[in-house]
Order: structure tokens, then sequence, then C-alpha cells
């Protein structure tokens, strides 16, 4: 099993960003919520704070995290690792994806997520944790 974080990240307006995957990638076209692959002894936060320096050219700051997503894709096995995250200076650029977006939960159902995040999204919408950072 691999072990893959991603950040939820809310801006002032309450919307959350949500990335597009891009062409030639696994999952192409679908999107998902920013992060990666966690390297062997790296912990989930250092490897997300990583993941989205890598991706979208920002700095975050870790909160709390959302219950971990078992999935079983046709490359393997995956755990999502969610965690809530703050972005305190600079504007995220698709450095890895092919588009950002800024989407308000009312939105997420206008948008192919990829499958693993689902459940992320079904937290998201339950309000779980109340106070995420």
């Amino acid at each position: 099993m691999t072990d893959v974080v991603c950040a939820i990240i809310q801006d002032s307006e309450g919307r959350f960003l949500a990335c597009l995957r891009p062409h030639g990638k696994h999952l192409a076209g679908f999107w998902e919520f920013p992060g990666g692959k966690v390297e062997a002894n790296e912990a989930p936060e250092v490897a997300l704070i990583r993941e989205l320096h890598e991706e979208l050219g920002v700095l975050v700051q870790v909160g709390a995290p959302l219950e971990p997503v078992i999935w079983n894709y046709d490359r393997g096995c995956i755990r999502l690792l969610p965690f809530f995250c703050a972005i305190p200076n600079g504007q995220p650029r698709a450095i890895e994806h092919e588009q950002l977006l800024w989407c308000s939960p009312e939105e997420f159902g206008t948008l192919s997520w990829a499958e693993a995040d689902l459940p992320v999204l079904g937290q998201i919408l339950a309000g779980i944790p109340e106070t995420p950072l």
C-alpha cells in the first residue's frame, strides 16, 4: 500500500482548492486535492509541505487531519491521508497540474474527481472537523 497525502486548502471566501491532473499522468483529466506520495521514512506532514512546494510553489501550514481513505486503483492500493492546510503567504500556481480552481462545496458535484478524493469531499461536506487549523 502506498501512502499519499493531500491538502484541503480553503480560501477566505470558503472555497476549496482543486487541481486538474495533467495529460499523460495516471488519472489525467480528473480533479484532485493537491499532494503526492510519502517517501520512505518521511512524516506525512513533511511530505505534504514538500509536495505542495513542488506542485504549487507555496509553503503551507499543516493543520488537522481528516479520516484516511483506503482506495484500490488498477495500479495498486493507496492510503490517502488528507490534512487541512493553510497558505500563509503567496498564491498557488499550476506547476504540475493543468489547472487550479477554487470551488465552493456546492460546486464539488460539477467536477469529475479522482475516486479516492470522493470520501474526502464527503468529510468536508459533513463539516469534519469544525476547527480545521
